[in-house]
């Protein structure tokens, strides 16, 4: 499939690269270091990650060409109205993973699509309910080093989402990263602008 842009993925997670890559889509890695990925504390929810994805494209504008498109993304955790981001050390993976045992909980990516002519952003909420988790597992887990780099420190695609995910109402590849048919339908409709 062939789009009038040269996209750009602004992420360094190779899982969003492993699902952009899925639609069939010529892309480019670009990243800039450094970028605040904090919110104003009054953001709830979806407002959060969408708040992110339009800051981490922000920097973008001044280095795209005319033909350019950048994809920017943010996935947070979100349970009891608090966001569970990438732990801090495994002490803090632990809390989050008791936290979301046996419970329901939001994963919420917000994503924004950027070009010289202007800028999308949506957000997509996928519901996930964990199994009571036992400590022998959750200890397993954290030590494996898997949840570190994740929001809520954990990977359903990953040992801990095959024991403990019990159910889930939504788009299953925005819980891995990137909700990819809705990122491809929102492609579309912004190529056609």
């Amino acid at each position: 499939m062939q789009l009038p842009y040269n996209i750009i993925l602004a992420s360094n997670s190779p899982r969003r690269r492993e699902l952009l890559a899925g639609l069939g889509l010529d892309f480019t890695v670009k990243v800039i270091d450094g970028i605040d990925e904090s919110w104003p504390q009054e953001l709830k929810g979806e407002d959060i990650p969408l708040y992110i994805s339009r800051e981490k494209a922000a920097p973008y504008r001044k280095l795209m060409g005319p033909k350019d498109l950048v994809i920017t993304a943010d996935t947070i955790v979100y349970v009891d109205g608090q966001v569970l981001g990438k732990p801090h050390d495994k002490a803090d993976a632990r809390r989050m993973l008791q936290l979301i045992s046996g419970r329901w909980h939001e994963v919420i990516t917000g994503v924004t699509l950027m070009t010289a002519r202007g800028e999308r952003s949506f957000a997509v909420t996928t519901r996930v309910k964990f199994c009571n988790l036992t400590e022998s597992e959750i200890e397993s887990y954290v030590e494996s080093g898997q949840p570190m780099d994740k929001a809520g420190a954990y990977g359903i695609q990953e040992w801990i989402g095959y024991v403990g995910v019990e159910a889930i109402e939504g788009s299953y590849f925005n819980v891995v990263g990137l909700p990819v048919q809705r990122l491809y339908r929102e492609l579309m409709n912004f190529c056609k602008q």
